[in-house]
């Protein structure tokens, strides 16, 4: 029993920094319709990695600077009961060498963003609470993450 204890105050949260651009910018500045410079992107220092959560959420503040287009309303489950939230299209995301575009709900201002599961599954990426790291799983090898079953 005291080792489950011991394994418990050492573990916690897990952090990442990731970088999220905007899509759609890039699409134009790789055909010459825009500048490279006004492709819209920001570093996020602490994006907090949340299996709880399905997918990205950015507070709402980040969606705006990043001009991400609205795709839907959804109705949403949180601990405070059912809401509605915002879905934005085309945030791409760069971390630990890995990228993806994905769908992100959007949060209220001022709060913290979230990596959730479907970014994570997709990314290759999974949480190590212990080391409070993502660890970056194999994509080269038979040991590959990506399958078809």
């Amino acid at each position: 029993m005291a080792s489950i204890l011991n394994l418990t105050k050492t573990m916690g949260k897990v952090y990442t920094k990731l970088t999220v651009t905007n899509r759609g910018d890039q699409f134009l500045a790789k055909r010459n319709l825009i500048p490279d410079e006004q492709v819209r992107s920001i570093d996020i220092d602490q994006v907090l990695v949340d299996t709880g959560a399905t997918t990205l959420c950015l507070p709402s503040e980040i969606i705006e600077k990043l001009g991400l287009e609205l795709l839907k309303e959804v109705d949403v489950a949180t601990a405070m009961g059912l809401g509605k939230a915002k879905i934005y299209r085309d945030a791409t995301i760069f971390l630990h060498g890995r990228e993806g575009t994905f769908e992100c709900l959007e949060l209220p201002k001022g709060g913290d963003a979230l990596l959730g599961v479907i970014p994570l599954e997709m990314l290759g990426l999974e949480p190590d609470l212990q080391n409070q790291t993502l660890r970056v799983l194999p994509s080269e090898t038979v040991d590959t993450y990506l399958t078809i079953l």
